[in-house]
């Protein structure tokens, strides 16, 4: 029997494997954050709410401030993303146009820059911060989430810049453009899909970042929603229904993004792959 007889089938299956692992969990929250206590701990399971209630949604923001949680992690994750994507354009465009010595050196390093645990810099940042007295400060995170993304958006975007015909930007400086007015209105536009997932990626991975944003914005005003959520739970209480309904909060934006981006990110994950 030819195993790739049926390949066509087996690619069906494995797709539905990864869609269901992926969206499964996030529906799974949604369904119990619309569920009372009670619902939760009986047998046999209830998969979908028998009386559907949107109680746990007020009581998250009665019992923790989750909508100043929420402000919070939306400043920090929009300045460090914006920083980032700024940061990592200048750098991008400097080793796809200029003469950089030792560029292929300069990119092996963003490689294993990127990998760095964030548990590694924990302690001389704390020590910056704390000597800078920037702790419980937004500057505390929205710097080290721009640097922590820093050199994969850096990646990303130099194969996108050097995919842009150098034509282009020599007709902007003839009109009188200077290089890097041709950067931001030549360069980064063509780059748009490129542009669009490094800031994505940013994003996505300041809004989820826990370690940092417990240790360097301890204050309870200035906490972020992964380090407020953990707070509903108590020594002997686990209220899933609360925890999951502040959940489903801090999820809802990332969906958003994530669905009205989501073209310019597979084409700008697939481009800069096959670019690259």
């Amino acid at each position: 029997m030819n195993p790739f007889k049926n390949l066509r089938l087996w690619v069906w299956v494995a797709a539905a494997i990864v869609v269901v692992n992926g969206f499964f969990p996030s529906v799974w929250i949604f369904f119990t954050s619309l569920k009372l206590e009670g619902e939760l701990t009986r047998i046999p399971i209830t998969y979908w709410p028998e009386n559907p209630t949107f109680q746990n949604y007020l009581q998250a923001f009665r019992e923790q401030p989750l909508g100043r949680y929420f402000l919070n992690s939306v400043i920090v994750a929009v300045a460090s993303t914006l920083l980032c994507v700024g940061v990592a354009s200048l750098a991008a465009y400097a080793l796809a146009r200029l003469h950089v010595p030792r560029r292929n050196l300069i990119l092996s390093l963003l490689v294993g820059v990127s990998m760095f645990p964030v548990a590694s810099l924990m302690v001389p940042l704390y020590q910056t911060f704390n000597e800078l007295g920037l702790r419980n400060n937004y500057l505390a995170l929205i710097l080290p989430h721009a640097a922590l993304s820093l050199p994969v958006a850096t990646l990303t975007l130099v194969s996108f810049f050097a995919g842009i015909p150098r034509d282009l930007e020599a007709a902007a400086m003839v009109d009188g453009s200077s290089r890097l007015g041709a950067l931001w209105r030549i360069v980064v536009p063509l780059s748009a899909p490129g542009v669009f997932t490094a800031a994505i990626l940013a994003f996505v991975n300041s809004w989820d970042e826990f370690l940092l944003a417990s240790t360097l914005l301890p204050a309870k005003a200035m906490r972020t929603l992964p380090v407020g959520i953990q707070l509903y739970q108590g020594e002997y209480v686990f209220p899933w229904p609360l925890i999951s309904a502040a959940l489903v909060v801090a999820l809802v934006p990332v969906a958003l993004v994530i669905a009205v981006f989501q073209e310019r990110v597979v084409g700008g994950l697939t481009q800069g792959g096959v670019k690259g």
